[in-house]
């Protein structure tokens, strides 16, 4: 019944059911718009490293990568350099260097991370009540955390000018010879050292720099966001939201 109904509306403007099929149902997004980006050849090179880098799990977020080539394109005319705080395996950035040809960009790549999973401690009570704890504690046992440092290392080593930083956000950030940032990736999965990132690098930001959190939307983790746009109201900024769970700010 309801797909009868779900076809007869569609049909009214011109769309066959059918197709929808064959278009994007991904990392909680579904459009019956065209994913074009997936053929390109750049993209599918870049996708193929990020998988490489997570030993070849792919977690299917196409789209979520393709946000971020666009980004990282984008703020490779910005001056500056760029900055991860949650690499993790690595994923993202190492899809972004291989599609931006980074052994010939003339910046530096700061990949900042724990490479010991979560800081429980920086857990606010809020996201404690909402069980991010728990799924944190779970997925550090399930191993979805990258905990060997020297495999992160040796990921990175085909890129002379990708910097792996061992360190705790917010603590660890002055040690960076960082004065201009063209690119800022948050994906922390943590509302305090997420804001504190963004405090942090905000007047080191270049006009035109690029901010990209990987879960200002995301479900079951609205106090990354909430946190998020308090501080951007006080930066004298807002942040949009994408419907990939991420969010964007340019500066």
């Amino acid at each position: 019944m309801l797909r009868r109904l779900i076809h007869g509306v569609l049909g009214k403007f011109g769309y066959d059911v059918i197709s929808t099929r064959r278009r994007y149902a991904s990392d909680g997004l579904f459009t019956l718009h065209l994913d074009r980006f997936r053929e390109d050849l750049a993209f599918r090179r870049a996708y193929a490293r990020g998988v490489q880098a997570g030993w070849g799990y792919d977690p299917r977020f196409m789209w979520r990568v393709h946000v971020a080539l666009w980004a990282a394109k984008a703020a490779l005319r910005v001056p500056g350099d760029f900055v991860e705080c949650g690499v993790n395996a690595g994923f993202i950035s190492s899809a972004v260097m291989e599609y931006l040809d980074w052994r010939n960009a003339n910046k530096k790549f700061y990949l900042v991370d724990t490479f010991t999973g979560p800081v429980f401690s920086q857990y606010s009570a809020a996201e404690v009540a909402a069980g991010r704890v728990e799924a944190a504690r779970k997925a550090l046992a399930a191993g979805a955390y990258v905990t060997d440092i020297e495999r992160v290392r040796a990921n990175f080593a085909e890129w002379p000018n990708a910097i792996v930083v061992h360190g705790t956000v917010p603590d660890v950030l002055p040690s960076l010879p960082v004065s201009s940032v063209a690119l800022l990736h948050i994906d922390l999965n943590c509302a305090g050292p997420e804001r504190a990132a963004l405090e942090y690098f905000w007047d080191r930001l270049a006009s035109g720099a690029l901010v990209l959190f990987d879960d200002y939307t995301y479900l079951g983790q609205q106090c990354q966001g909430d946190a998020i746009d308090e501080a951007a109201r006080q930066l004298g900024t807002t942040v949009l939201s994408l419907p990939t769970g991420q969010g964007l700010i340019i500066k």
